[in-house]
């Protein structure tokens, strides 16, 4: 689902922003037509259809109903009065960001290990909200001003969002496994939190699991007699991260050791012998991690 809408979202925005264009520099009027309003109704519900499934467990989340209700605002625009159309479509966008900024406050207490990310993704929804603002006054607006502004907006958030996933690539995989554990009553209650947490301790330290680049997370339950899920809300609350952090976390402290102690071996056969399955996605977990790349890191620690 979360795919899915995810691209008709693309799909959506980049069409508003051909319209745009269009309008702006050649003159021809497609902000003018059903098909422009017909898109332009059709974002705020992919987005709430993109987001759900990240931000709420999925047992929450009836996906057929969801279809049908949130088609509706597309199924009535072109049936709306031209002067009422602009305006209502961005107050139903506003209802949709209501829901968002709901959903995110309930993950307040796991917002921590989230900073830099919240920060900019609240920019985005700051950004949101001040276009359903000026969709409301669009009429008020002199000649092209509102479709400049509006243009603006979705190439700015875009850029952001871009940003806070090169940042950060695991977040969507992080964001899951924090929603899961905010969102369900304590599985701990009979675990002995701190025994598992030292017999954690002795697989990744003493026996060196997290090289093994098939360990998942049912699997590391598995050995450690837990669940999926008392697994992870044990790591989200005890440790302040998920699976996904965690490993990676000790997989970069294992290569970096190695990139300052083995100066003739490979970058890539580095990546490889601490668990990681490519260069790509070493590289992009180093960079998330050290702020830089791998051979950088090694570079500057060389000449120490």
């Amino acid at each position: 689902m979360s795919r899915t809408m995810g691209r008709v979202l693309l799909l959506a925005l980049s069409a508003l922003q051909l319209a745009h264009f269009s309008w702006l520099y050649l003159d021809l009027a497609w902000v003018a037509t059903i098909p422009y309003r017909m898109t332009l109704f059709a974002v705020a519900p992919a987005f709430f259809l993109f987001s759900r499934p990240l931000l709420r467990p999925p047992i929450l989340f009836p996906i057929r109903p969801a279809l049908l209700g949130h088609a509706l605002p597309v199924a009535i625009s072109p049936l709306l009065p031209d002067d009422l159309a602009l305006p209502l479509a961005f107050v139903v966008g506003a209802g949709y960001l209501l829901w968002l900024a709901r959903s995110l406050y309930a993950l307040r207490r796991e917002r921590a290990g989230f900073h830099s990310e919240m920060i900019l993704l609240g920019t985005v929804f700051v950004i949101a909200i001040g276009v359903s603002v000026l969709g409301l006054a669009q009429a008020a607006l002199p000649g092209k001003l509102f479709f400049s502004l509006y243009a603006i907006s979705i190439g700015l958030a875009f850029f952001l969002v871009q940003t806070t996933l090169g940042l950060r690539p695991q977040l969507p995989a992080e964001v899951g496994e924090t929603v899961q554990t905010a969102y369900a009553s304590s599985t701990l209650t009979n675990v002995d939190c701190d025994a598992v947490l030292v017999r954690l301790t002795s697989l990744m330290i003493a026996e060196r699991i997290y090289m093994d680049s098939d360990l998942s997370l049912p699997g590391l339950a598995e050995r450690l007699g837990l669940s999926t899920h008392q697994l992870s809300e044990l790591m989200n609350a005890r440790l302040g991260k998920g699976f996904s952090r965690y490993l990676r976390e000790l997989r970069i402290d294992a290569a970096k050791a190695m990139l300052r102690e083995e100066p003739s071996a490979s970058v890539l056969s580095v990546g490889l012998s601490v668990g990681f399955t490519s260069q790509s996605n070493f590289y992009e977990a180093f960079r998330e991690i050290e702020g830089m790349t791998p051979g950088r890191y090694r570079k500057l620690n060389a000449t120490e």
